[in-house]
């Protein structure tokens, strides 16, 4: 099969079979992309003429790239390429997986960032005043206070907290987040996210809807289209310069905040992993990291003979 043939029939698969995002899906159509040119380079189009040492000559040229490559986006260039391997091989479509050998570099275990409550208060009040301050002409800061109060409060990443539909708000105190691979799941909402996103559906949804098609989106921008991630993101930005916070603020800092404090406040991490929607506990136990960091901060400040 032609190489770009295939790379669409893939696609397809993992968009309409897996479920994955528009996002990931995205991504790995860059991946390939750029793994077709290079294989073009070398005159192959066809997937039967792909061997085991061409695949393992592109990682190695793409890891010594100049600049450097992270290895985070170099591990995902190569589990593109293999997942397209293997779905070829897998269909029946090509009887060998010349990527079978092929393995990811090891990403490095960052601890993610997170903000403290009282730096988490600062960036919520610098998007909108609170819900019974604001007024009726306050569309734009009620739907801002809104989505960061609602991020904060559940961790939803920015993706699923845009994608939202009003139905998605349960009985009002609970939200129907739909994660990677189209998998629901249902999280608890606070009080404070509830009167946020009460006023906001109450005195501001109803006239930015107006002003755009009908759509059943939570969120929406400022002429009644659907809000973007792109628009959220910055909506956190505007609010982190007018908070005056040095460091850098992005949707996933307050996922990785809302995961942080719910630990260190005693919650169990197989329940955050739940609310986070992660498939494996694994990826939930970095945020026990940060919370044995501060527990060694408290700890050396505190005790006697700590130092």
């Amino acid at each position: 099969m032609r190489l770009d043939r295939a790379v669409d029939v893939y696609l397809r698969h993992i968009s309409v079979e897996r479920g994955l995002s528009e996002h990931t899906v995205g991504a790995y159509r860059r991946d390939l992309a750029t793994y077709l040119a290079w294989l073009a380079g070398r005159g192959i189009r066809d997937s039967a003429d792909v061997t085991q040492e061409l695949v393992t000559a592109f990682a190695a040229e793409r890891a010594a790239a100049v600049p450097a490559p992270a290895a985070a986006s170099l591990a995902r260039l190569q589990s593109s390429v293999r997942g397209l391997h293997r779905f070829l091989a897998r269909e029946g479509i090509e009887a060998d997986d010349p990527s079978g050998r092929l393995r990811p570099p090891k990403a490095s275990r960052r601890l993610p960032k997170a903000l403290t409550i009282e730096q988490v208060e600062s960036l919520l009040d610098a998007a909108g005043p609170a819900p019974g301050a604001a007024s009726d002409a306050d569309l734009v800061p009620l739907r801002d206070r809104a989505l960061l109060e609602l991020l904060y409060a559940t961790g939803a990443r920015v993706s699923e907290a845009v994608g939202l539909d009003v139905d998605d708000v349960v009985q009002g105190d609970l939200l129907r987040v739909r994660g990677k691979g189209a998998k629901e799941r249902i999280v608890p909402v606070g009080s404070y996210a509830r009167t946020a996103v009460d006023a906001y559906l109450i005195r501001a949804r109803p006239e930015l809807s107006r002003r755009g098609r009908a759509t059943s989106k939570l969120f929406l921008g400022v002429r009644g289209a659907p809000l973007s991630r792109q628009s959220a993101w910055l909506v956190i930005q505007r609010a982190a310069e007018r908070a005056q916070l040095t460091a850098h603020v992005s949707p996933h800092t307050l996922r990785h905040s809302f995961a942080t404090h719910l630990l260190q406040g005693g919650a169990d991490v197989r329940v955050v992993q739940e609310l986070l929607g992660h498939a494996s506990v694994a990826t939930t136990q970095i945020y026990t990291h940060v919370s044995i960091e501060a527990l060694r901060d408290v700890y050396a400040t505190s005790h006697p003979r700590a130092l």
